[in-house]
């Protein structure tokens, strides 16, 4: 299996610098203000948001496969929220997870059976075990 690869570069003090995240074909900027307020640019938290979005999407449509049902569509979006640590600095305290999916011919209670399962079973939901991650998977 391929190693994957990121890399960031900070220039500068935490509240007025900045810095880059670069992986495969992208590029972003990123600062304080993107991280903590509501400035421009990306962050560490969308990127695990879209790890994880991607992870499970991709999970749930193999699970689902494999249960007999194959999806037209699963769609994922992660809210990934962080909060000051009264340890000092900051803490990832939860993540969220909004699935909608299109899988013809299966009920919602063994949807709802397959969506929760995969959500454990995903790596990088396993990456983050130490994160209260929780779930609403709808069918359309």
């Amino acid at each position: 299996m391929p190693v994957r690869t990121a890399n960031a570069r900070w220039d500068g003090a935490l509240s007025d610098g900045n810095g880059t995240m670069r992986f495969a074909d992208y590029a972003g900027p990123f600062t304080f203000a993107s991280r903590f307020e509501e400035g421009e640019g990306t962050n560490p938290e969308e990127l695990i948001g879209g790890a994880i979005a991607g992870c499970y999407s991709m999970a749930l449509s193999g699970d689902l496969g494999a249960a007999g049902h194959s999806p037209a569509a699963v769609e994922t979006e992660a809210e990934v929220e962080v909060r000051p640590d009264p340890a000092g600095g900051f803490s990832i305290t939860r993540i969220h997870l909004k699935t909608t999916a299109t899988v013809p011919g299966i009920a919602d209670d063994e949807f709802q059976q397959i969506a929760v399962g995969t959500k454990s079973g995903c790596p990088v939901s396993k990456a983050l075990a130490s994160v209260p991650i929780t779930l609403e998977a709808k069918l359309t």
